[in-house]
């Protein structure tokens, strides 16, 4: 089921229902920043998750490249959060609801599922933040001194999106300031549930050097899968295979 949904500022979300009301369990996915809820890696994370008897909600971020309103150069890490916990907010008043959910994020969605978790633990059964950013602190790190001057500088970085061929994403430098607000490893002894990361080996917007900085800290259950070969956002089908295998047998266990 399609749903469009007003966040707190009043703006359109489109979110996605998948998987029948009387499942076993709720997982919301999070796609990352300039993702969306139609993103290979977000669909197949939402089919293995609804193959294993769960309700998955993904949705359109607003000042993404989906369906939801806003433009990409305004997104921020702030935006993207509040996003999250406005959609969980829509869900809870839902006949499907189901509490403890399961959270799974890529990349700047990782992060925003992982603050949920750390502000809500006793809700969360279980989390996912695959190719997580960890703290902005460490997002600056990736990025050359040239880079980082340069885009302050102009007050803009550009690139364009591979996901789209053709749109230009441009991102305003306020998004990096407002990144520099949150860090995973600040609460992360709040992280008790079952925690699954994925990242694959080439990845060099949140490495595996970054990816296990975190594993290190998480208190309790936990495993970090590196996938040789693949980039940060996921796209060749084996490499797909690999984080719907990964996510089948950690969905079995929990």
């Amino acid at each position: 089921m399609i749903y469009e949904i007003k966040n707190r500022y009043s703006k359109k979300m489109v979110v996605v229902v998948d998987g029948g009301a009387d499942n076993l369990g709720l997982a919301f996915v999070m796609h990352g920043l300039g993702g969306s809820k139609e993103q290979p890696h977000i669909q197949a994370i939402s089919d293995i998750l609804v193959s294993n008897g769960y309700t998955s909600v993904r949705f359109d971020a607003t000042n993404s490249l989906g369906e939801s309103d806003g433009n990409f150069e305004d997104a921020t890490a702030t935006n993207y959060f509040e996003d999250l916990q406005d959609v969980i907010a829509w869900a809870a008043v839902q006949s499907w609801f189901k509490e403890p959910f399961t959270l799974v994020g890529h990349s700047l969605g990782g992060l925003c599922v992982g603050l949920y978790a750390e502000l809500n633990p006793s809700r969360v059964k279980a989390l996912a933040p695959l190719s997580t950013v960890v703290s902005g602190r460490l997002s600056m790190s990736c990025h050359t001194r040239d880079e980082l001057a340069n885009w302050q500088a102009t007050g803009y970085r550009e690139e364009q999106s591979v996901s789209k061929p053709g749109v230009s994403k441009r991102l305003k430098w306020s998004h990096m300031i407002d990144r520099q607000k949150y860090d995973l490893l600040e609460k992360v002894e709040n992280l008790t549930m079952p925690v699954l990361m994925i990242v694959g080996d080439q990845d060099d917007v949140t490495p595996a050097r970054h990816q296990r900085i975190l594993f290190d800290r998480l208190p309790k259950k936990k495993e970090l899968h590196i996938i040789k070969g693949m980039s940060h956002t996921p796209r060749d089908a084996d490499h797909l295979t690999d984080i719907s295998a990964i996510f089948n047998t950690w969905l079995t266990n929990l």
